[in-house]
């Protein structure tokens, strides 16, 4: 029986803005199993949906997330005319959804004080079907997490070989780590990003790790229903 769930990354890329609702939209549309996406503040400490740090590479505008406030970051526009989404709007979006969602806390080059207690009222205040997944590169910000919601699901992002994993996530209290690369030995959840290689990603469904993350949802599930068949 295939356990991998297939987590759309940033929403649907390979065809529509990363990080947009319009992808997010019709990913849900589609019956997406699992919608990845990355959260930051901005100056006037409204989560916003977005990877980088900056607005340069993904908006027509410039400059850093934290440096304008939620109604200034709205001016500028993604490449399909869409403003930067909030998580408030896509919190909305998968009200009452059959998604798994992951929620990463991009605090892993910048810091956004509060952002942990800030996201977890609003993700509380919210009908979802599944408990969110909450992960981060930032070690500090899933303990701070775990202060404030001790029984969610924590997961620790990271592109290295993890050394002693049993130890680490006992010591951490994670439920699960999330790799660029699959690893043996790892006694709790274990997710692999970003998998858009078909072949790859039949190997890795084929080890039953509990989730891929890709920019192609629609060929992965195709891999998905394959090796079912």
């Amino acid at each position: 029986m295939l356990t991998t769930t297939v987590f759309g990354h940033r929403g649907y890329p390979t065809r529509f803005p990363e990080n947009s609702l319009a992808g997010f939209r019709y990913a849900l549309d589609q019956g997406i199993e699992g919608l990845e996406f990355d959260v930051h503040l901005t100056a006037d400490q409204v989560p916003v949906i977005m990877h980088d740090e900056r607005i340069d590479r993904t908006t027509d505008g410039s400059g850093r997330i934290d440096s304008y406030t939620f109604s200034q970051l709205r001016r500028f526009r993604l490449a399909n005319g869409e403003p930067v989404p909030s998580l408030a709007e896509l919190l909305k979006l998968v009200t009452d959804r059959d998604v798994q969602l992951n929620l990463e806390l991009k605090t892993d080059k910048i810091q956004h004080p509060g952002i942990e207690a800030i996201v977890m009222c609003m993700v509380h205040a919210t009908s979802l079907r599944r408990p969110v997944i909450f992960s981060s590169f930032h070690l500090p910000t899933l303990k701070n997490c775990q202060v404030i919601a001790p029984n969610e699901s924590y997961c620790w992002l990271t592109d290295k070989p993890v050394a002693q994993p049993a130890d680490l996530v006992a010591r951490e209290h994670l439920s699960g780590l999330h790799l660029s690369h699959f690893q043996s030995g790892v006694p709790v959840a274990e997710r692999i990003w970003t998998v858009d290689n078909p072949t790859i990603a039949a190997d890795l469904m084929r080890r039953h790790v509990a989730g891929i993350f890709t920019d192609d949802f629609v060929t992965m599930m195709q891999v998905k229903r394959q090796i079912a068949n």
